[in-house]
């Protein structure tokens, strides 16, 4: 009875004490489609993906109903950094659900010229709210009803002590004519969130701590379920605890809050509830996560912004050498991957597994269709049998005594005029070990789409081979050969597709370039190179964010330049956010359900390669 009274006066004053407005409330996901386009195509960094921002503590004046409550200590506001966009996970600002939308659209034009570095809060907005105003004048209604919704909602400057009288003036008269305003009087308070302009103290990652073997932890037991809201969680690295450690070691005159002892052992025998964990992560404005060996009760699926690892600068040694794009100095750095080629040659030859018979061999009838004709190919310089014509030819000019050379005096019987070559590579990262239902993992949907994929193509007769590949940092990045192009699809092809397992992560840059270098040797007119994924790049070292993002759109623009056709396939469900930047709007597909993967991917194959 008194939990059910207190959850009660709970809603009943935190409700009393909001200022905003659920019921007019717009969250991310509806918009975040339409700000990501638009930020685009207003000249924003194609690099940066629309993602949520964390609420931040601020030391605004409170009414005695938000201090009763505990509300309105934290404010969500929008900045950039150097992989994402950060946007409020909800928008209830205004009355009004069109200005509300209409501020997610204005915040978007507001960061394009934004570089996520700024020396003065107040004048680097003014500036931005200038740019935006001169570049896209068509926005100036909307901002002026944005500002007048804002100021009628702000603390009336008579009502607060003189300091913060001063700072709400001066903001009311910066919002209503940027750059009226040169510098912010000083108050011991913050001043009221302006939620038009972009943060004034972006939250950054936390400094890492002892990194954990994560290549070696494969605990996938317990139940597990995805966060349903989509924030990125601050996070940073700790040492894991010591065992047997009780509260009685730790000092209590040192706990002054909750929320500053962070570092609590929380066992993951622990959180068999779901939902407790659930609304835990919630709550906690910075996770500490670790590694141990123990198995996890329940596994809960959210996003951290953690910090990558100390950068490994270890000497390249021997192996494929390949550069890599560092998009900070805009430069490539020569020798910096070195890639190894593995070939499973003990794995044991294999036949088609059972349950993909059938598919295989309606989609070898489809394919048969695409490939052409065998026709005579004459006058080849070498071959099965003479060209006769060629020969007669060529005994008549040298009877009449023409010093001819001899050549072109062969014919072969072979396919028409199709002349391409695919390679296909798969990513075979640790997150490939993730159930996609009660029965098969995504490494286990990628098997059976390697399988039909090279049983339709060798009912086509196209020069093809298929690769996989992981990492572990820049050295080594593993290669997998499972299919090269000079070797025929086979029962040996088939057991190292049977024998695939999941890596480490993924480089993708250099496999790309890796598989770039394999296909411009192939004499083919037409050269596919298809990728097959389930997540975006990332690695143990600073490859994660958006230095894997930039280094992958360069390899696919090297690739471009040499002629290859890049081609990625993804069953990431947030590839869209991406993928764009990466290869184009036309050079991807994302595949809703990874169990519909084997029978989606030869389509896309006939698909690309139909008029070929």
């Amino acid at each position: 009875m008194e939990e059910q009274v207190g959850e009660l006066w709970h809603r009943l004053i935190t409700r009393l004490a909001s200022t905003r407005h659920a019921d007019a409330a717009v969250r991310l996901p509806e918009m975040a489609t339409t700000v990501g386009i638009l930020f685009r195509a207003l000249g924003g960094d194609g690099g940066l993906q629309i993602e949520t921002g964390d609420p931040t503590a601020t030391t605004v004046r409170r009414s005695w109903l938000q201090r009763l409550a505990g509300t309105g200590r934290d404010v969500e506001l929008a900045w950039r950094d150097d992989r994402s966009l950060r946007l409020p996970a909800v928008v209830d600002w205004f009355p009004d659900r069109a200005l509300n939308r209409e501020l997610y659209v204005w915040l978007a034009a507001l960061a394009v010229n934004d570089t996520g570095a700024q020396a003065d809060w107040f004048s680097h907005n003014q500036r931005l709210t200038r740019q935006a105003l001169e570049q896209f004048p068509g926005l100036r209604p909307r901002y002026a009803r944005l500002v007048a919704a804002h100021i009628a909602q702000r603390p009336r400057p008579e009502d607060l002590p003189a300091a913060e009288a001063l700072c709400e003036r001066a903001i009311r008269s910066a919002l209503a004519q940027p750059g009226s305003a040169t510098a912010l009087p000083p108050a011991r308070r913050d001043p009221f969130p302006v939620p038009l302009w972009l943060h004034p103290a972006p939250p950054r990652p936390a400094g890492s701590g002892a990194p954990g073997d994560d290549a070696n932890n494969n605990d996938r037991s317990g139940a597990g379920r995805e966060l349903e809201d989509q924030r990125r969680r601050r996070a940073e690295r700790v040492a894991s605890p010591e065992e047997d450690r009780g509260l009685v070691t730790v000092r209590m005159e040192n706990i002054l809050t909750i929320g500053e002892f962070v570092k609590v052992d929380r066992s993951p025998e622990d959180e068999e509830d779901l939902d407790r964990a659930a609304a835990a992560a919630r709550d906690m404005d910075r996770i500490a996560v670790t590694r141990n060996s123990r198995a996890a009760a329940a596994r809960l699926k959210f996003d951290l912004d953690l910090p990558a690892e100390a950068y490994d600068d270890q000497v390249v040694g021997e192996g494929v050498r390949l550069p890599e794009w560092d998009w900070k100095r805009q430069r490539l750095q020569p020798d910096h991957c070195r890639v190894v080629t593995l070939l499973a040659a003990d794995a044991a030859p294999s036949d088609l597994p059972g349950h993909l018979r059938r598919t295989a061999k309606r989609l070898r009838q489809l394919f048969q269709a695409l490939a052409p004709a065998r026709v005579w190919h004459r006058g080849q310089p070498d071959g099965p049998e003479i060209d006769i014509d060629a020969y007669l030819r060529f005994a008549a000019d040298r009877a009449a005594g023409s010093g001819i050379a001899a050549d072109g005096l062969y014919k072969e019987f072979r396919s028409g005029d199709r002349d391409l070559a695919c390679l296909l590579l798969a990513d075979l990262s640790l997150s490939t070990d993730t159930w996609v239902d009660d029965h098969h993992r995504v490494i286990d949907v990628i098997r059976d789409s390697l399988f039909l994929f090279g049983e339709s193509l060798a009912a086509t007769g196209d020069r093809f081979a298929i690769y996989g590949f992981s990492s572990r940092r820049r050295d080594p990045v593993r290669v997998h050969c499972l299919k090269d192009f000079d070797e025929r699809y086979s029962r040996a092809v088939r057991g190292r597709i049977d024998a695939i397992r999941p890596g480490y992560y993924t480089r993708m840059g250099a496999a790309l370039r890796y598989g770039t270098q394999l296909l411009e040797a192939q004499p083919a007119n037409r050269r596919l190179l298809l990728l097959l994924s389930d997540g975006k790049p990332n690695d143990l070292d600073k490859y994660e964010g958006r230095y894997g993002i930039e280094d992958t759109r360069h390899a696919v623009l090297a690739a471009r330049r040499l002629g290859l056709q890049p081609y990625c396939v993804t069953i990431d469900e947030r590839g869209n956010d991406y993928l764009p930047h990466l290869f184009g709007s036309d050079g991807y597909t994302v595949i809703r359900k990874p169990s519909e993967l084997p029978r989606r991917l030869p389509a896309l194959y006939a698909r690309l390669t139909g008029g070929a």
